[in-house]
């Protein structure tokens, strides 16, 4: 059975304007056969760390040979580089700016190549601001309908690749020290502390403030704060029915600690 062909998009575009419609008029131009899934156009404007972190928590869910392009590139046209990943799972096309940081933490790359073979962007001259449509539809599209990676361009170091500055969790003394990731819609405060990190019954501080742990929402009473371990499998700190960054007033960043009970 022939694989499918299948593109994921995530973009800080939005949905006001053009530039998602046109990547995809781009990709439907170079091979109709593939499909696009939207994984989100929502990521706040050249905010790097919402798009590594959503991309991150995405790119498990698809099959192998998956081709991941994700654009949110405060530098587009400028000197850094537009790449194009290989790892188990498929591959990520975008600029080398720290967006594919998330994953590679999870799964090792295979390779990598700069992507400076114009024979496969959409022209030889792209735009200074739009490399989405120009370079990395195109390239994402060709590389779904089978073309090599080594054909993209020049092979690059993996450990070349650029990684944004998350602090990394540190466990001493019995405790256990990381910061918050991500920030979801319902203001949500998603951390660095995996699930798997964790003892059977925990104290979560922040901000100096200790956070009850549970195991859902409801397990507290509404607008109260409460820790947990969301389907993401990171710790998160929540208000039931509310909104925990507005109460606790943080933002991506702020040190989490957690002790054992």
């Amino acid at each position: 059975m022939t694989q499918p062909k299948l593109i994921t998009m995530l973009t800080d575009f939005g949905w006001q304007d053009v530039y998602v419609g046109v990547m995809k008029g781009v990709i439907a131009s170079i091979d109709p056969d593939i499909s696009v899934i939207d994984l989100t156009h929502e990521i706040p404007p050249q905010d790097l760390m919402a798009g590594r972190f959503a991309l991150m928590n995405a790119y498990a869910y698809f099959p192998t040979e998956t081709v991941h392009i994700a654009v949110v590139d405060p530098g587009v046209g400028s000197h850094r580089r537009g790449v194009a990943i290989q790892f188990a799972g498929g591959f990520l096309v975008g600029a080398d700016n720290g967006l594919f940081g998330g994953i590679l933490s999870q799964v090792k790359a295979i390779a990598v190549v700069e992507l400076n073979n114009s024979q496969y962007w959409r022209t030889p001259k792209p735009s200074t601001t739009f490399h989405g449509r120009d370079i990395f539809a195109p390239v994402g599209a060709h590389l779904a309908s089978g073309v090599a990676l080594k054909e993209l361009g020049t092979e690059i170091s993996i450990d070349s690749l650029r990684q944004l500055p998350l602090s990394q969790v540190t466990v001493s003394d019995n405790k256990i020290i990381g910061c918050i990731q991500y920030i979801d819609v319902f203001g949500n405060l998603i951390t660095n502390i995996s699930g798997q990190d964790l003892q059977l019954k925990q104290k979560v501080i922040i901000k100096e403030q200790l956070i009850p742990w549970g195991k859902t929402y409801s397990n507290v009473q509404e607008q109260e704060l409460i820790a947990l371990v969301g389907s993401h499998d990171y710790v998160e700190i929540a208000v039931n029915c509310g909104n925990a960054q507005q109460k606790l007033q943080v933002n991506v960043g702020e040190k989490i600690i957690i002790t054992p009970s």
